[in-house]
């Protein structure tokens, strides 16, 4: 009984982190489009933003979730930044 519970202890915890990695890069790419449809992809916080995106991709394929959401959260900031919110 013990070797069942112990086999299932980190899965489903892990399958969220895995789906909030990849939802949170989905919204920071759709909102890194719409701050490019609005001219603010010269900026040096858009550029910021774009580069940790790609890093954040990286890591969800390498499945380093924790690394991916960091990465998402800073994108994130860079991209209201660059649209000066």
């Amino acid at each position: 009984m013990a070797v069942l519970l112990a086999g299932c202890a980190g899965k489903p915890n892990q399958g969220r982190v895995d789906l909030a990695c990849h939802s949170g890069i989905e919204a920071a790419y759709d909102e890194l489009s719409f701050a490019r449809s609005q001219g603010f992809s010269g900026s040096v916080a858009w550029t910021k933003a774009s580069t940790l995106l790609g890093s954040a991709k990286v890591m969800e394929q390498v499945e380093n979730y924790d690394g991916c959401l960091a990465n998402v959260e800073k994108a994130r900031f860079y991209i209201r930044q660059s649209q000066g919110k």
